[in-house]
């Protein structure tokens, strides 16, 4: 239950450390500026598909549990500075959710439905069209000041709610990376810190479009198979596509899929296998 709450009220982990280029692309080449652009009063609404299946062994017994959570988001643009500085409210405004244990009954839920919520979801039901959180960030997705409205579990999906963007122009080929640090929950134990790496590259520029690529790299020695099977959910890689003339992100994807032995026993073993699509779907303005 707690993986469906995450889905719907997490705020995908933001930027909190420097965005560091490791290539300055020559100005012979094909170079872009990439820049979000946005305008006071403007909505921008994506389609968000999220499925995972977890396998977990423990002395010769499997389970599964599979998950699929259909949502849809916007982000509602509040205030634009003249530097491009803009102030956006984030909301999830309908959810599909299904889940499915081994030996159990399926359970659904969609928020259009009359019928009330199962247990456990309720919290979901309340969320839905309020703004989960603020954010106020700079033309190239650096967050400046952040205010949760609802309680946010950490991020499951590897990747951040504003992908971060380079000061400098980008050509073909041109990298940067973006430090964070995950915190993990061992059982009987206090929290331990690994640090990670996002590393962005520019695989392809196309007219108005930049195709960007993305993968995460564990940087703290993890030789725990407990910690490792705690940060399955959060080694992701895929791409993004960047409208660049309209200054915003038209779809992303990403996608995982792991497993670790012994993480309970040297009988035991974890799969975890999930994709994320996100794709947008409208944006307009002046929307009240």
């Amino acid at each position: 239950m707690k993986y469906f709450i995450s889905i719907c009220l997490t705020i995908l982990l933001t930027c909190t450390g420097n965005i560091s280029a490791e290539e300055t692309p020559s100005p012979s080449k094909n170079t872009r500026i990439l820049r979000y652009k946005f305008s006071d009063g403007e909505a921008i609404t994506a389609q968000v598909s999220h499925r995972a299946l977890t396998e977990t062994t423990i002395n010769g017994t499997t389970q599964h549990v599979e998950t699929a959570t259909d949502s849809t988001k916007s982000w509602k643009i509040t205030h634009v500075e003249k530097n491009g500085t803009a102030t956006l409210e984030h909301l999830v405004d309908h959810v599909k959710m299904l889940s499915r244990t081994s030996g159990m009954k399926a359970v659904r839920w969609d928020s259009d439905s009359p019928e009330p919520p199962p247990d456990g979801y309720g919290g979901v039901q309340l969320s839905l069209g309020k703004p989960l959180s603020e954010l106020t960030i700079d033309s190239c997705g650096r967050v400046i000041n952040r205010k949760d409205f609802f309680p946010s579990p950490p991020s499951n999906t590897g990747d951040l709610m504003i992908v971060p963007l380079p000061d400098e122009p980008v050509s073909t080929g041109t990298t940067w990376t973006v430090p964070d640090t995950v915190v993990v929950d061992i059982p009987g134990s206090t929290g331990k810190s690994v640090r990670t790496r996002l590393r962005y590259q520019v695989t392809k520029l196309k007219k108005d479009r930049a195709f960007i690529k993305v993968d995460t790299t564990v940087l703290t020695p993890v030789h725990d198979p407990q910690t490792e099977s705690r940060l399955l959910e959060r080694i992701w890689s895929g791409e993004i596509v960047f409208d660049i003339d309209r200054g915003c992100i038209l779809k992303r994807s990403v996608s995982v899929d792991r497993r670790v032995i012994g993480f309970h026993g040297p009988a035991s073993s974890i799969r975890y296998k999930a994709s994320r699509e996100e794709e947008l779907i409208s944006d307009s303005k002046d929307i009240e």
